[in-house]
């Protein structure tokens, strides 16, 4: 599903945020990336969805080498893949059900059936009864379901989550990753960035280690 090849990623100015980053994440697969603050992960993240390009190696998601990709084929790219950040993005002028039908702007389904797909969205994760609400009205941890609903709205394959638990109270915290833990129960490919270990390990599943931009021995 996602396979990283000597992997480097180099900004301006010289800065390495990854050096010769290599492992394969297997289609239906759980696993935790974890490492200190600016020691690259988000950027690692990055490189999967082409929010960020490789400066040197490959990525491929779904067997496509994404460094590759002309910019127009990007969002077809995307639309299999959904993405959890710790910038949520959500829109505060529109209501937590408006917030989730926006990937389903860009697609082909009728009305009956994208209203379908958002009410089930929102099921998943707890909100069915808060779609009128607006998204400030919800709680930190609401607003995290809320962000993952609407990453799942597509019924993407892949699902990547940069630091999902950040800031929520301990039983929040776990409540998000139980959600990641369902989806993935039913096939969905999942790779979670977080610094939290205690609930990692409460997971048993693979992590993969950054430290300065390297994956540690045995993470890959």
């Amino acid at each position: 599903m996602v396979s990283f090849s000597a992997v480097a990623k180099r900004y301006p100015g010289g800065q390495e945020a990854l050096k010769d980053v290599s492992f394969s994440l297997e289609a239906g697969e759980l696993a935790f990336l974890t490492c200190r603050s600016g020691a690259g992960k988000s950027t690692l993240l990055k490189l999967i969805p082409a929010i960020e390009r490789p400066s040197a190696g490959s990525v491929l998601v779904n067997g496509q080498n994404v460094g590759a990709l002309k910019r127009a084929a990007i969002p077809y790219l995307r639309r299999n893949i959904g993405l959890v950040f710790q910038d949520q993005k959500l829109l505060y002028d529109r209501s937590v059900y408006d917030n989730v039908m926006l990937p389903l702007a860009f697609s082909a389904h009728a009305p009956k059936e994208a209203a379908r797909r958002a009410r089930a969205a929102l099921d998943k994760v707890g909100l069915l009864g808060r779609e009128r609400a607006n998204p400030i009205q919800l709680s930190g941890g609401e607003q995290q379901r809320l962000a993952i609903a609407r990453a799942v709205v597509n019924r993407p394959a892949l699902l990547v989550a940069d630091e999902p638990t950040a800031n929520l109270d301990a039983e929040s915290a776990a409540r998000i990753l139980d959600i990641f833990v369902d989806f993935n129960q039913v096939g969905v490919t999942v790779l979670i960035a977080t610094h939290d270990l205690a609930l990692v390990a409460r997971y048993g599943k693979r992590v993969l280690r950054l430290e300065g931009g390297h994956l540690s021995a045995g993470a890959k």
